[in-house]
Order: C-alpha cells, then structure tokens, then sequence
C-alpha cells in the first residue's frame, strides 16, 4: 500500500535546514542556485575560486540563512579535500552536492592548445567525479543524499570551436548515470539539470563575438511571449525541485530546462 495521497502538501519542496554545498556559487548560475535554494530553508556551503564572494553572502545572509566558503581550485585534490571537510567542520553534514563550476575555451579543433584541452577537462568533469567521489561516503553515512552535476545543451549534440567543453559535458550525462546506478541503494540519487541557452555574464563574449548566434538560437526555442534565451530565474524552481523530497523518485536523470529547444530539429 503506497502513501497517504492526501498527505501531500507544499512541504515536500521544503529545504529547510539542509547543508547545500554548491560549487561556483558566488557568480552566475550558481548564484541564482543558492539564492532559491535558501529561499526554500537551506543553509550554504560555497567552494569558489574567483575572490569575490559578497554578492551571494549579502543575499543569502539577507534570506537569513548560514554561508560559508572555502577558496581554492577544484582540479587540486588537496584542496577539494578541505572543502568537504570545511564544510563539514561548519555545518557537520552534507546533504546535497551541487557540482556547478565551470569553465570554457573556444577554439577551432585542429588548433585546440593541449593545455585548455586538459584545464576545461580537469573542471568540468574530471573535479565533479573526484568531488562526488569524496562526498559520496559522508551521503552513505548520514543514510542518504542527493548529487546534481550541471549539464548543457552540449551534452547532447556539438557546436563549432567548443570540443573540450562538449566532450566534458557528454561525460557528465554518463557520469550522473553511473553514479545514480551504483548509489543508489545507499539512498543517494544523481541527477542532472541541463540548461539551454541563458543570458549570462558568462557568455557575453560568446554573444558578441557571434551576433547571428542570438537569432539563430532564438529561432529554435518555440515561444509565444517573444523569449528566447532564458532567465537566470528559469533554473530556480528546477533546482529546488530536484533538491527536495519530491525529487526523491528522480534518479539517473538529466532535467532539461532550454525553452524547447532540445525538441526541435535543427
């Protein structure tokens, strides 16, 4: 016999007094992340890497909520040890891991510097493994936990002068796979959320330096209020969704959040 039905309620998206570790979380995508997922009763944890931390420790502080943060890179092992136990040391738990940081190099295959090759590699894919790898024991201990790792319009097809990032983002889709798959009987889901195309401070020099790249994405994204590249607030609910209980079904999946653009052909 399953659950009470009339049991549900709107508590089930609640977050109230989790532990979020949230890579890249003081700019960008990762900001707005940590904004709804404290809206939703969370507490924050944020490894970065760039200095600045006081836009999203004024926000979620403002929320009410607890932020802590640990500065350092990603691709060192030493250093994603210590954010794990940083986080830890502060808040005592982990109880989701947001693998959101990244980077991108754009240049022609045949002329791709072995060197960003390997850096776009080392963050994009390599570091969420190895980050996983290290929370994923904590999970088991606590009895459970959830791992969402960002995907990307790139991880299910290609675009001119943007190998490394596609192949790191094809990796995370297996990646999330095969961690759902052999975590899951600890109670610990993955999942991912593959955002489309959004008007980012990230990729203005993208959006510049292709003006025709604008009109010919708007062009796929079916839309009857004239949208076309997505908000930064798009991403919220979604997040928040696969953080909470009502995700706790959602294993092994790739939530695709583009505005339609995935459905249409090219």
């Amino acid at each position: 016999m399953g659950k009470d039905l009339m049991e549900f309620s709107p508590d089930i998206f609640s977050l109230k007094d989790k532990v979020i570790m949230i890579t890249g979380a003081n700019q960008g995508l990762g900001l707005a992340y940590a904004i709804a997922l404290a809206k939703m009763g969370a507490d924050i944890f944020v490894p970065h890497f760039t200095d600045d931390v006081s836009e999203v420790k004024e926000k979620i502080e403002s929320i009410g909520r607890r932020i802590g943060f640990s500065q350092g890179d990603l691709t060192d092992p030493e250093y994603r040890k210590r954010c794990v136990q940083d986080c830890l040391d502060m808040y005592g738990r982990i109880d989701v891991l947001i693998n959101n940081a990244g980077m991108n190099f754009a240049a022609p295959y045949i002329d791709f510097p072995d060197g960003r090759w390997k850096a776009v590699i080392d963050l994009q894919l390599e570091a969420v493994h190895y980050l996983s790898h290290l929370v994923a024991p904590i999970m088991k201990a606590q009895g459970g936990g959830k791992i969402i790792n960002i995907a990307s319009a790139l991880s299910f097809s290609a675009d001119l002068n943007a190998t490394a990032y596609t192949v790191a983002k094809h990796g995370i889709v297996g990646l999330t796979r095969s961690i759902a798959t052999e975590l899951g009987q600890y109670g610990i889901t993955c999942n991912a959320i593959a955002p489309g195309f959004f008007e980012t401070d990230a990729n203005i020099g993208v959006r510049t330096a292709d003006p025709g790249l604008y009109e010919r994405v708007s062009r796929r994204i079916p839309s009857g209020d004239g949208k076309s590249w997505g908000d930064l607030f798009d991403l919220m609910g979604p997040m928040v969704f696969l953080c909470s209980r009502a995700a706790d079904y959602v294993n092994g999946d790739v939530l695709i959040v583009d505005g339609g653009f995935k459905a249409q052909m090219v």
